[in-house]
Formats: C-alpha cells, structure tokens, sequence
C-alpha cells in the first residue's frame, strides 16, 4: 500500500479581483506518497529530530515540549509573528536549528523514494459561476487521476490510502462525499481502482506525513504565485514529481484551466530541466 498525505495552499474563493488589494490568484492541493514499508523510518527520522531540539530547549529551560508540541506549519515556519503566536515551540529554536528541521523533511522526500502530484488553479482564468465546493472538487479530481496513473503506471498491484488533516466534522464529511462520487462513479476520463475506498483524517499535529503535505503545497504555491519555478524549494521538489517512464512529461504536475498562462511557465521549466538530465546535472 502507498500513503498520499494531502494539504492545500492558498485560499479556495476562486474570486480575485480587489482594486486596491488584489486577491490571491493562486490554489494548490498537493499529495505527497510514500511506500508503506519507509513509513517507519520517515517518521522515526524527523520524530527524533524533533525530541532532540526538545530536548535541548529543556535543558535551556525553554520547554518541556511533547511531540505534539513539535508540530511543523509553514506559516508558523515563515512568519515569526505567527510562530510566537501558535508555536511556542518553533519560537523558542535558534534559526539555524529551525532551518534544520525543516531541511530534514525535504530530505526524506528524497531518502524515502517519494512521489509528489499536484493540480494548480489559477483562479484568474475561472469562469464566473465557480464556488469554492467547485474548484476544491477539481482539484481534488485532479490529484486522484494523477495519483490513479502513477499506481497503474509503477505500482499496479498495490493500492493507495488518501490521508489528510482532521479539521472538522463538516469540513471531513465534504471532502468524504467527494471522494465517494468519484469510487462511485468515477469520471469522464477514468474509474480509480486503486485508491481506497475512503480518506483517512488524522490530527496534523500527530502526523508528519501532513506537516510535509503542508510544507511542499506551500512551496509550489510560492512558485507559480511569483511565476518564479527557479524558487530553490520548487526545484528541490520537481525531481520528485510524478513523471512517465520515458520521463518526457511531467505527469504529475495539473495546471488547470489549461488557458492558464502558467502552462507555459510550467512547460518551460521542465523541458529545461530535463536537458539538465540529459547533461547529468540532475540533483536531488
């Protein structure tokens, strides 16, 4: 079995047009998957780190901190004001033990062999009578395909279990009642055979598999937001997006609606990238 941990970055109102204050144009749902068997050590690896800096801010008597306590957002991460606010934890770590933390979640996208899909919306090519409920629900559909075609493609005998944050009752049950219209009735394009029958809702503070959901919808929203896919921590994830065999396209990655401008942004930087494979540049 693979794990897929979901987040989203930016806000699902899909209007953007404020005269003195544009809205943000940008929506990210991301799923990042791991094979069940490096689940141990993925989350062994950064469970320790965690109770190590805990450990040292203890004995700075800045704590006592459980695991719990340790949770990772990359808000609180990138804003300080929120990271006093939410996280006594993360605001009392040195910058260079914070800067440490979250490398160490980049690093097992790598050392746990992951594979990331993601759909974009670009909220300023929508049409006018898009609802919130409309545009998650894309977006929702989009990352099952392509989570759907990367289980066909490597992984056929295998099946995938949709794990994400438990915000609340309402919220679980809608995001429920989607994933049940598509095992039902799947979609113009494709059933989803190997997805499990429902999504698994766990508390993001007990979860990092969340917290690294979290953490690359940020910055894949960070990317395409500033039309910017030279973004350092965009390039550390594209390595790991969902790609075919012949590796010529990016199977991963959904920019929709396909008028986007960002298409060809995104177009750009991959056939750029993989002439940097062809040289043997590639890093990971």
């Amino acid at each position: 079995m693979y794990f897929f941990y979901f987040d989203e970055s930016g806000s699902r109102d899909p209007s953007v047009e404020m005269k003195k204050k544009p809205k943000d144009h940008i929506y990210v749902l991301l799923a990042v998957g791991m094979y069940e068997g490096q689940w141990r050590r993925f989350d062994s690896a950064l469970s320790r780190l965690k109770l190590e800096l805990a450990n040292s801010l203890k004995q700075a008597s800045k704590g006592p901190f459980d695991l719990a306590d340790c949770e990772v957002k990359s808000n609180w991460v990138r804003n300080e004001r929120e990271r006093e606010r939410r996280s006594p934890f993360l605001y009392a770590l040195h910058c260079d033990d914070l800067t440490r933390l979250t490398d160490a979640y980049f690093r097992q996208v790598v050392e746990r062999n992951m594979v990331v899909v993601v759909a974009v919306i670009d909220k300023r090519s929508l049409h006018d009578y898009m609802t919130e409920e409309m545009l998650h629900k894309k977006a929702y559909e989009l990352v099952l395909e392509r989570i759907q075609h990367y289980m066909r493609e490597y992984h056929s005998k295998h099946q995938a279990l949709i794990v994400m944050d438990d915000t609340s009752k309402q919220l679980n049950r809608a995001v429920a009642m989607k994933h049940a219209f598509f095992q039902r009735s799947g979609n113009q394009n494709m059933t989803f055979p190997a997805i499990v029958e429902y999504p698994f809702f766990t508390r993001s503070e007990l979860s990092n598999g969340v917290q690294l959901a979290d953490l690359l919808a940020y910055n894949v929203y960070r990317a395409f937001r500033n039309e910017d896919l030279a973004y350092p921590y965009f390039a550390r994830l594209l390595p790991n997006i969902y790609r075919g065999r012949n590796q010529e396209a990016l199977h991963g990655l959904k920019i929709w609606p396909e008028s986007s401008p960002l298409v060809e942004i995104a177009r750009s930087t991959w056939n750029a990238y993989k002439k940097k494979i062809l040289l043997g540049e590639e890093i990971r």
